[in-house]
């Protein structure tokens, strides 16, 4: 009978370490997953462009295919990767980081000068889908979708890996990067997901409600979801722009070059103290935020003129 009741202490020991560890990699993952917000909402802004112009029954579907994609993007490759640069080269993740940031920014700046000097996308699509029909440009929307979705969802799991605590052991990191990387998935994608269906959801609410309320609500949702994605499509620059810019400034920062970190660290605190003291907290961090974001700007600039060289671009011409 004492060894039965021995047997129950250590199982109940087990499972108390094991419940510890559970809680371990769960708090672990949402602390480190927050850090990579900026980056989480911009990969949520981006998609849905991916979906525009197919039938609303192939709209999740689409988002489906790429959230699986996403899922063995992290889970499959990156995951691996990640742990590997934990254990044995900590020194890379930085200059990792400050790559993956110098595409941010690239594809930021990148963005704002289509915006400047319009291309023919649209007329080369409708040639696409011509050419190859909606199922051939669907294949291609979402392998497009899923190469964007590994550039972000690496940035996501570098900068959820370095948010890290270095204290824990590799099962606890390891499971802590894998649920990270689910919650963001299944986050980011549900709320595409949302997004894609809202104008449906407008329509039958707009034609089929009860209530005149309910009717005048759907032409509400459906007359503003293009001002929605316009909105996305701004968020998700300037957060890409600006997480990248900050990804640089503190890489620049922890390998040596102190002078940007301190400069925008000195002047969004002396900024700050010119207000009241319930707002030192907001103006500090909006004021670094806007100049991170002007180096993300500028360094994008910088990227997208030398991209433009390499390809033989001149200046205005359109690509």
């Amino acid at each position: 009978m004492s060894g039965l009741l021995a047997l129950l202490d250590d199982v109940a020991a087990i499972a108390k370490v094991a419940a510890s560890s559970v809680d371990d990699v769960v708090g672990q993952a949402v602390k480190a997953s927050s850090k990579a917000a900026g980056a989480v909402i911009d990969d949520a802004a981006v998609t849905p462009k991916y979906v525009q112009g197919f039938s609303a029954k192939r709209e999740l579907p689409i988002v489906w295919k790429i959230a699986r994609g996403s899922l063995f993007n992290k889970l499959v490759l990156l995951l691996p990767v990640a742990l590997l640069l934990a254990s044995f080269a900590p020194g890379l993740i930085s200059p990792l980081l400050m790559l993956g940031g110098s595409y941010l920014c690239f594809e930021g700046a990148e963005k704002i000068w289509h915006v400047l000097s319009p291309s023919h996308h649209d007329v080369e699509e409708q040639v696409q889908k011509k050419t190859h029909g909606e199922i051939g440009l669907e294949e291609q929307k979402v392998k497009g979708a899923i190469k964007t979705d590994f550039i972000l969802s690496a940035e996501i799991m570098t900068i959820t890996l370095s948010a890290l605590p270095p204290e824990l052991n590799f099962w606890i990191e390891a499971g802590a990067l894998a649920v990270a990387g689910i919650i963001i998935t299944l986050v980011v994608y549900g709320a595409v997901a949302i997004i894609v269906k809202a104008d449906d959801l407008g329509l039958l609410m707009a034609s089929s409600g009860r209530l005149g309320l309910t009717r005048w609500l759907g032409r509400m949702i459906v007359r503003g979801m293009p001002f929605l994605l316009k909105l996305l499509t701004i968020i998700g620059t300037a957060a890409m722009i600006w997480v990248g810019g900050s990804i640089i400034v503190h890489g620049l920062h922890d390998l040596g070059w102190h002078l940007p970190y301190e400069a925008i660290h000195d002047l969004a605190v002396s900024t700050a103290a010119g207000v009241s003291e319930a707002l030192h907290g907001a103006v500090e961090w909006a004021v670094t935020a806007g100049l991170d974001g002007l180096v993300g700007l500028a360094w994008g600039a910088v990227l997208v003129a030398l991209w433009n060289g390499l390809r033989g671009l001149k200046p205005g011409k359109a690509h």
